[in-house]
């Protein structure tokens, strides 16, 4: 089963997106701030990580970075979550390490065609 690792702070959105996701058969595993979202991907090796980017603690670009230079967790794609839909954002998160990218509110048939093509790479 693939395991997918939700890292979002707001209890609403990640309640809603884990749901849908759980329903579409993938397992989550969830943390609620940027540094328990890099504790949890080393501990738990997902195959793919949906990153708020807008995170307490650390924020999703810091996040991303780390484990994008960490040997243990570089490979694991991650997907940019995000509300800010400014122009030049999604530049900013392919440049932090992100191998996607995705606004809010999440369009699911969108953003599981993304997960999907980045599983399979």
């Amino acid at each position: 089963m693939v395991k997918i690792l939700l890292i979002e702070d707001n209890e609403m959105n990640r309640d809603m997106l884990s749901r849908r996701l759980v329903r579409k058969g993938y397992n989550v595993v969830m943390a609620i701030d940027g540094q328990d979202g890099v504790e949890q991907a080393q501990r738990t090796a997902p195959d793919l990580i949906l990153m708020d980017m807008s995170l307490p603690v650390i924020d999703g670009w810091e996040a991303t970075r780390q484990l994008k230079s960490a040997a243990d967790t570089q490979q694991i794609p991650i997907i940019a979550l995000t509300a800010h839909a400014m122009s030049g954002d999604r530049e900013k998160a392919l440049a932090a390490g992100c191998d996607d990218y995705d606004t809010k509110p999440i369009d699911l048939p969108q953003l599981l065609a993304k997960i999907e093509a980045l599983l399979t790479q």
